[in-house]
């Protein structure tokens, strides 16, 4: 595998993650024989590298990482700050009774069991509806594009908002809705999430220059995009 590279100098690295990549090896990947983009990474240029941040393995997008151990705390610290805006997107079930509209939900930490708060801001970009009954009880369905901003960078975040909100990501068979997802599987061959780190801004570690990037969306998210007729004309 061949990563993309969005943005490189002689201390960061950002990528366009594909979906499916998990970041680096965990204690629950520990005996899967794959590459990570940790690995993959080093290895396509030669030298460590440190990720700054994390993105669940089946979301697609921008992944920054430190060249340097030193420069990493200072990427971390933005992260830590809330000085580095993250925006997403996202193809999900129906469409939402606002344009924009903000959840402030929550969530429960796996490992600790505490409730930690949490923030995503969304904006509905299109919405479309086909004539295929995906559930069983309608004659149409209802899909739209959406924008997200998380304020708070919990696990799963904007998944596990957008599930509260019963707008399932389409794809997302943790907290999705199983009968949208075999629809798709079935009729598309979907089988990834459609969530995507689409920007990323934050400043420079060492010039304090800002810095934004924008990670093409993947060839299976634009496919659905087409399919549903919902435009990427508004990316």
């Amino acid at each position: 595998m061949h990563l993309e590279i969005l943005f490189e100098d002689d201390d960061i690295i950002a990528i366009n993650k594909p979906s499916g990549l998990l970041v680096h090896r965990t204690a629950l990947a520990a005996s899967e024989k794959k590459e990570f983009a940790v690995q993959i990474l080093r290895d396509q240029i030669g030298q460590r590298v440190y990720p700054a941040h994390r993105l669940d393995r089946p979301t697609s997008g921008i992944l920054l990482f430190s060249k340097k151990e030193e420069v990493l705390p200072l990427l971390k610290k933005q992260f830590e700050n809330k000085t580095v805006h993250k925006s997403y997107l996202a193809i999900v079930r129906g469409i939402p009774a606002e344009k924009t509209f903000t959840v402030d939900q929550g969530l429960k930490n796996e490992r600790s069991g505490k409730i930690q708060d949490a923030v995503t801001h969304f904006q509905v970009l299109d919405s479309s509806e086909i004539p295929y009954d995906t559930t069983g009880r309608y004659p149409t369905s209802r899909y739209s594009l959406l924008f997200a901003k998380p304020e708070t960078g919990r696990t799963h975040q904007i998944r596990r908002h957008l599930a509260h909100k019963r707008h399932y990501i389409l794809g997302d068979k943790k907290h999705g809705n199983n009968k949208q997802n075999s629809f798709f599987e079935k009729q598309f061959g979907l089988q990834n999430l459609l969530l995507h780190a689409h920007k990323l801004e934050f400043n420079h570690p060492i010039s304090n220059e800002k810095i934004t990037l924008k990670a093409e969306i993947p060839v299976h998210f634009r496919t659905i995009l087409k399919e549903l007729n919902l435009s990427d004309q508004v990316l």
